[in-house]
């Protein structure tokens, strides 16, 4: 499948400081990617890229076939589907779960003066009930727990049928309850035929859906490893990544880490 993602010798530098540091990456539509490092690795930066939301400081970036810098970013953006919690951080908390979704079609986070066809409406209510939220279309997003406002910002990243969905953190400081649930949902989407090429963004090995066919490993916004995830999530590169001594084990296709550092 043609790729939809693209880096080619990347790099952003932000306050003289290199956040990434010549990133070649490319990404195919049937691909399903995470990526994994520690804090301050650049993995932010990297799906803002993805994004579209930042250009790059120097090297060549394409999403979905449209070079950073030669395009209407306004325009790209609605092919993508975005999940951040920085993005629910703007969605009214009085909004409802229904409205947080369909306005997705207008790329806007309220309700305002727009209109919606009936067909929108529809299709709002099905992705609600494909995420295990139908019920909750009425109640307000300020009133969902973290598991609910997390499976909302997915559900409304789906919502407009992306060509790329990037998910940041979807399953940070959930319970083990509400994490499960929502892997569990992930790995479903993940593996249909008809998903769009996915990339992932976590600090831990045992987030990773079941389903995902890539990793790329950063530190200090340089790439560490990168290729078919059963290759990449070795003991030796995410010891390299992390600068810890780590065991990694993998058990029906869910994995977890543990220090050797006693």
């Amino acid at each position: 499948m043609a790729s939809v993602l693209e880096f080619d010798n990347v790099s952003v530098v932000r306050g003289g400081n290199r956040i990434l540091d010549s990133i070649s990456w490319t990404l195919d539509g049937s691909d399903r990617w995470v990526v994994l490092g520690p804090n301050g690795a650049g993995k932010t930066t990297l799906l803002q890229l993805a994004a579209a939301l930042i250009h790059p400081s120097s090297g060549m970036a394409t999403v979905l076939d449209e070079t950073l810098g030669d395009v209407d970013v306004f325009e790209l953006r609605t092919r993508i589907g975005f999940a951040s919690s920085a993005l629910a951080r703007r969605v009214p908390s009085t909004e409802t779960v229904l409205n947080v979704v369909l306005t997705a079609s207008y790329s806007v986070t309220g309700r305002w003066n727009e209109s919606y066809d009936d067909v929108d409406v529809r299709r709002a209510r099905r992705v609600l009930e494909e995420w295990k939220l139908g019920h909750l279309a009425d109640r307000k997003f300020g009133h969902l727990s973290d598991g609910e406002q997390k499976r909302v910002q997915i559900a409304r990243a789906v919502m407009t049928d992306p060509e790329l969905m990037l998910l940041d953190e979807p399953a940070a400081s959930l319970d083990l309850g509400s994490r499960e649930e929502l892997l569990g949902l992930l790995t479903g989407y993940a593996e249909a035929p008809n998903a769009p090429g996915i990339v992932m963004v976590t600090h831990h090995v045992e987030e990773i859906p079941p389903g995902f066919t890539h990793a790329l490993l950063l530190r200090q916004g340089t790439i560490v490893a990168s290729g078919s995830i059963a290759k990449v999530l070795t003991a030796e590169n995410l010891t390299e990544t992390f600068g810890i001594p780590l065991q990694i084990e993998n058990q029906d296709g869910r994995y977890t880490a543990r220090s050797l550092v006693s």
